[in-house]
């Protein structure tokens, strides 16, 4: 996909997104972008972040209470929440077709998302708990 208009700003912060370890933030995208753009505005990054969620590069994460994080990976997948220390993990699995199973249980629904969050332990956690 190519983005609308591919300004330096827009290319720092798909890649910060695209290449993070974790899901996040707009405060920690913003800091990162600032290395390699210093003078970015935090308005202009959660500008950037409306527009690249809007035109289907990023996908938000929200969670009652919390700041929206971000996710670059496009592909269906699921994420658990530890709830110990709050990281966001992808879940690799198969999917069945939610959005259909859905419409065709209540006809006349216009289904347009779909999130499914796990709860649980991420690995780190898991294993300090072992330990």
């Amino acid at each position: 996909m190519a983005l609308k208009r591919l300004t330096r700003q827009r290319r720092a912060v798909l890649e910060v997104v695209r290449q993070a370890k974790n899901h996040p933030d707009a405060a920690w995208i913003y800091q990162e972008v600032r290395k390699v753009v210093p003078k970015v505005s935090l308005a202009t990054v959660y500008r950037t972040l409306e527009a690249l969620v809007e035109e289907g590069y990023l996908v938000p994460i929200t969670r009652a209470g919390e700041a929206t994080r971000y996710d670059a990976h496009l592909h269906p997948h699921l994420h658990l929440v530890c709830e110990r220390c709050g990281a966001i993990v992808d879940l690799e699995v198969d999917l069945p077709d939610l959005k259909a199973l859905a419409q065709k249980a209540h006809p006349g629904v216009e289904v347009r998302g779909v999130e499914v969050t796990y709860r649980g332990l991420c690995p780190a956690c898991k294993t300090a708990l072992q330990g």
